[in-house]
């Protein structure tokens, strides 16, 4: 297990690029902008393999991204709230915000989808949701 120290401010998938003797990995701008980030700043950076193993499965790779510290998530069990997917997860599920980067994952929906969820399970710094309404495109 890893354990991440300080505050998760993004989560995202990237390809790692390579040039000669250097390899670079691009943050997306909402990245930046959702995740509260100062592009002129040294950000710590961590980076998952996501090579499919036998032990992979949604807890064990889900619990590498838990903060170590007790702040409380801004959602609790139980609560609806409303989110828009702005990106996909290495299983596809729907990534999507609460508040400045809290991080809500939903399966079953698209980069771009507004979506009212149930929390089923709220952690320091991600949630795992259920759709309960879908909202029409032009909501």
């Amino acid at each position: 297990m890893v354990e991440i120290s300080g505050d998760l401010l993004c989560l995202y998938t990237a390809e790692i690029d390579s040039s000669g003797d250097t390899f670079t990995l691009e943050v997306p701008k909402r990245e930046v902008e959702a995740g509260e980030l100062t592009p002129d700043e040294t950000t710590k950076v961590a980076v998952f393999s996501t090579a499919p193993s036998a032990s992979d499965s949604p807890s064990n790779s889900q619990s590498a991204t838990q903060r170590t510290h007790s702040e409380s998530p801004p959602v609790d069990d139980g609560d609806i709230v409303d989110v828009e997917i702005d990106s996909l997860g290495d299983q596809g599920d729907g990534i999507g915000r609460v508040g400045p980067g809290y991080v809500v994952i939903v399966p079953e929906t698209d980069v771009g989808e507004r979506v009212s969820v149930r929390i089923s399970e709220a952690k320091e710094n991600v949630a795992f949701a259920e759709v309960v309404k879908r909202y029409d495109p032009g909501y």
